[in-house]
């Protein structure tokens, strides 16, 4: 019962949440503690402070957790740090979870954005896996119009709407919006 009053608490008032687990890394400064403080502080929008935090915990004996430098690589980017979205997916990019994985999008997002447009096609089509990543799939078919790749673009949004016919109730709702832009979007090709 506690448990779920606090949880009620936290979404009512987040930055009590935030204030708490300030109190428990002051009360303990340790790798968990900075972690769900980043963590926490994301949820709240605020991720220059999470960036902060995850800086914080990344240093010492945990410098290549792979789950942070993920955090840290999506903060970067959210802030617009594509210098840095390309430092932290190098440093990961041979791990093999790496592939296909949000991580490496957003670092194609974050060369894009540097002018590298080859090397981001290539880091963005991996995202194109079947009945999953529709806001990222829209996202790439996107970038491919914008490059005169019509037909690729097309043939990603037609298996989106394909795709979109055998969801589930939930799903259906979850990404309703995508889906409406992806139907937009293919009639205007």
């Amino acid at each position: 019962m506690d448990k779920v009053q606090n949880e009620f608490v936290n979404v009512i008032n987040p930055t009590k949440k935030v204030n708490d687990l300030r109190k428990q890394v002051e009360f303990a400064d340790t790798f968990q503690n900075r972690i769900n403080l980043g963590d926490a502080l994301y949820e709240m929008g605020d991720y220059r402070g999470g960036i902060g935090e995850y800086e914080i915990a990344l240093k010492g004996n945990y410098a290549s957790d792979l789950g942070v430098v993920k955090k840290l690589l999506e903060g970067y980017y959210r802030t617009n740090e594509y210098q840095k979205v390309i430092f932290c997916a190098e440093y990961v990019s041979e791990r093999s979870d790496f592939k296909g994985s949000r991580s490496q999008f957003l670092y194609g997002l974050a060369l894009e954005e540097e002018g590298r447009s080859e090397e981001a096609e290539k880091n963005l089509k991996p995202i194109d896996q079947r009945y999953s990543n529709y806001e990222e799939r829209y996202i790439l078919a996107k970038f491919l119009l914008e490059k005169g790749k019509d037909t690729d673009a097309k043939e990603i949004l037609s298996e989106i709407i394909l795709e979109s016919q055998h969801m589930s109730k939930p799903n259906r709702n979850r990404y309703r919006g995508v889906i409406n832009e992806v139907k937009k979007m293919i009639k205007s090709i």
